[in-house]
């Protein structure tokens, strides 16, 4: 069973930068596919991006796409998003999930393993 830990949320400005990383512990991460989950206040949670167990296929929302990349360094047990030009409606917490799977998945309903998640907050 693996244990995520994200890091890197934080205030920023529009047009800004943040990496956001999800360290993973107790399992062989190079099993597990994994994805970024998005959920602002009083809205249903949102997927953002995934990537397949190898990190060598990837997927992002429409909402995000040119403007995050989701990575994995099974060497490191960990997943990142990088986010570049941050616009206010990005503000949410978000969550790394992870799931026993050889391709990626959009609905976060299927991922078995969640983090505790960090806010990120853009102003405008």
């Amino acid at each position: 069973q693996v244990q995520l830990v994200e890091t890197g949320g934080g205030l920023v400005q529009a047009g800004g930068s943040l990496r956001l990383s999800c360290a993973a512990s107790g399992g062989t991460f190079s099993r597990y596919a994994a994805g970024w989950i998005r959920q602002a206040p009083g809205k249903e949670r949102e997927f953002v991006a995934a990537i397949s167990k190898s990190g060598g296929t990837t997927y992002h929302d429409e909402s995000v796409k040119g403007r995050f990349t989701i990575s994995k360094d099974n060497a490191k047990n960990t997943v990142y998003l990088q986010m570049n030009s941050l616009k206010p409606e990005d503000t949410a917490v978000y969550y790394c999930a992870a799931r026993i799977s050889e391709s990626f998945m959009t609905d976060p309903s299927l991922y078995d393993y969640w983090g505790q998640g960090t806010q990120v907050t853009v102003s405008s």
